[in-house]
């Protein structure tokens, strides 16, 4: 029987019976079952699922743009580390790649990864180790040019600790700005993924000198006890040859 002020859903049970929990299975580690619960009721990741997106990680970066607009019609973006596409996905609907929104200009998206992607429609993707020494010029190829944007959601596979991983996935980021500062147009944005720990002091340096304004923030799709968070450096200051 449905007690007063309990909810009902399309099927007619009540909401807290939908949490779904899972018992460890043979050979997978109770952590494991734990994070796949975890997934399992996230409601990001119920509506990434319902709505076609290949991951929560797409809602971020929706977010991000809904805040700071840098993902216009017309736009060049570059998202290094793609995998597994749902910010190319968030890109190409944004910037009309596929040019579904008649009277606004078509934008590029170009998505790197060290592996294979499966396709974006409206994306172009290649598999690229961006740290390669001429990478910057094939991306320049690839685009035609310069791009407006450039995103990285890049991050080391974690080692559990902590402090190894912050200093990794900082390194990283350090690489993607001087990418960023070889291939943006003036006045274009940076994106990236960082995790806090106390070694940002350098890499916001460097963007607060390459770049008009620099931002940390924490989108609200970024879970609680995560120490990610993302910096927006906005207007690009241009390189001296410019």
């Amino acid at each position: 029987m449905r007690k007063p002020g309990q909810k009902i859903n399309s099927s007619g049970r009540g909401q807290r019976d939908l949490k779904v929990r899972l018992k460890t299975a043979k050979g997978r580690k109770i952590g494991s079952t734990l994070w796949l619960e975890r997934q399992l009721n996230d409601p990001y990741v119920q509506r990434a699922q319902r709505e076609g997106y290949r991951g929560r990680a797409a809602f971020k970066i929706m977010e991000l743009d809904d805040k700071y607009r840098f993902l216009i019609p017309g736009t060049k973006v570059v998202d290094l580390g793609c995998a597994p596409g749902g910010w190319c996905q968030i890109s190409v609907e944004r910037v009309n790649s596929l040019g579904e929104r008649k009277g606004k200009k078509v934008g590029t998206v170009l998505g790197i990864d060290l592996q294979e992607v499966e396709h974006v429609a409206g994306a172009e993707i290649h598999v690229l180790d961006f740290l390669d020494d001429d990478a910057d010029q094939k991306v320049k190829d690839w685009l035609g040019g310069a791009a407006d944007v450039v995103m990285s959601d890049m991050a080391p596979f974690s080692s559990g600790h902590k402090g190894a991983d912050h200093i990794r996935i900082m390194a990283l980021v350090e690489a993607a700005i001087y990418f960023a500062i070889d291939v943006l147009e003036p006045g274009g944005t940076f994106v990236a993924k960082v995790l806090a720990g106390g070694a940002e002091a350098d890499m916001l340096k460097m963007l607060r000198t390459n770049f008009t304004k620099v931002i940390h923030v924490k989108p609200p799709s970024s879970r609680k006890d995560s120490s990610e968070k993302f910096v927006v450096a906005t207007g690009f200051k241009g390189r001296e040859a410019d």
